[in-house]
C-alpha cells in the first residue's frame, strides 16, 4: 500500500534554523529556491523520480553518479564502484559539497546524495534541505529489479530487462554500446548490497524525520510516482503539465 507519512495538513515543515527561519519570504519564496532530496535503495526507482521531478518542475538535478563519472575525483571511487562498494565519504562529499557551493541560494534537487550521517551532515553545514522523499520497496521487489538491471558504463544509463529493456539487447539505445551487469548486480551480492544500504541510511533517515521527510512505499514507481507528484505542487508549481510526455 503507498503511504506518505506525513500527517494529513502538515506536508511542508522546515527544521529550526531552516528555509522558513532562514528566508521569513513565505511560501512563493521557499517554493522558487525548494531544495529536495531524494532517498531510496539500489532498485528502488529513485533515478527514474528524480528525472520525472527535475522534467516536471524544472529543479537541477545533482547526480552523485553522474559528477563521479565526470570529475577527476571520481577516478579514486571507480574502484569502489566497481566492487559494489559505498563510496568513502570524503570522496563523494568533497565532489558535492563542491557543486553545491556553486548553487548557494539557489534550488536543486540531489540524486545519490547523501547516503550516510556524515554526507548529511556535511550537506546540512551548507544548506538544509526543505523537502527529503524516501522511496521504500519490498525487498524481493528489490532484488529481483536489481537482478535483472544492465548498465552502461559511460553514460550511467540503466535497463531492466524485465519493464525497461534496450531496443536492441545487450546494446545502449543512444550509442550502440555493450551494456554490462555490475558485480553487485549479480543475484549472489544483492542481498548484502541492500544490508550495506540500509544500515548507512537508517541514520540519515532519523535525522531527516524531524520535519521534512516524506516516505512512499510500493512496488511500482508508477503507481508511487502520482502521490510524488502531488507532493511536490503542493511546493512549487510545474513547469510542464503531468500528461505531457
Amino acid at each position: 500500500m503507498l503511504q506518505d507519512t506525513t500527517l494529513p495538513g502538515a506536508s511542508w515543515a522546515a527544521p529550526p534554523g531552516g528555509a522558513a527561519a532562514r528566508g521569513g519570504a513565505g511560501r512563493r519564496g521557499a517554493a522558487m529556491a525548494l531544495r529536495a532530496v531524494v532517498l531510496g535503495p539500489p532498485g528502488s526507482g529513485k533515478g527514474t523520480v528524480c528525472e520525472r521531478i527535475a522534467r516536471r518542475f524544472g529543479l537541477p538535478r545533482l547526480s552523485s553518479g553522474r559528477f563521479l563519472r565526470q570529475t577527476e575525483i571520481g577516478a579514486l571511487a571507480k574502484q569502489y564502484v566497481e566492487r559494489g562498494l559505498l563510496v568513502p565519504d570524503h570522496i563523494i562529499t568533497r565532489i558535492m559539497t563542491a557543486e553545491l557551493e556553486k548553487r548557494q541560494g539557489q534550488p536543486w534537487l540531489l540524486d545519490g546524495f547523501p547516503r550516510t550521517l556524515g554526507q548529511a551532515e556535511a550537506l546540512d553545514r551548507i544548506c538544509e534541505p526543505d523537502l527529503v522523499i524516501s522511496l521504500h520497496v519490498p525487498f524481493e521487489t528489490l532484488k529481483d529489479r536489481l537482478s535483472a538491471r544492465w548498465v552502461h558504463p559511460a553514460s550511467g544509463r540503466v535497463y531492466n530487462m524485465d519493464f525497461n529493456p534496450p531496443h536492441v539487447h545487450g546494446r545502449d539505445d543512444v550509442t550502440g554500446e555493450p551494456l554490462v551487469q555490475r558485480d553487485d548486480d549479480r543475484p549472489d551480492a544483492v542481498a548484502a548490497r541492500l544490508r550495506k544500504y540500509k544500515e548507512a541510511a537508517k541514520p540519515v533517515i532519523e535525522l531527516y524525520s524531524r520535519g521534512v521527510l516524506h516516505s512512499f512505499s510500493g512496488t511500482e514507481t508508477n503507481k508511487i510516482w502520482p502521490y510524488v507528484y502531488a507532493l511536490l505542487c503542493s511546493k512549487i508549481p510545474p513547469v510542464r503539465a503531468e500528461e505531457e510526455n
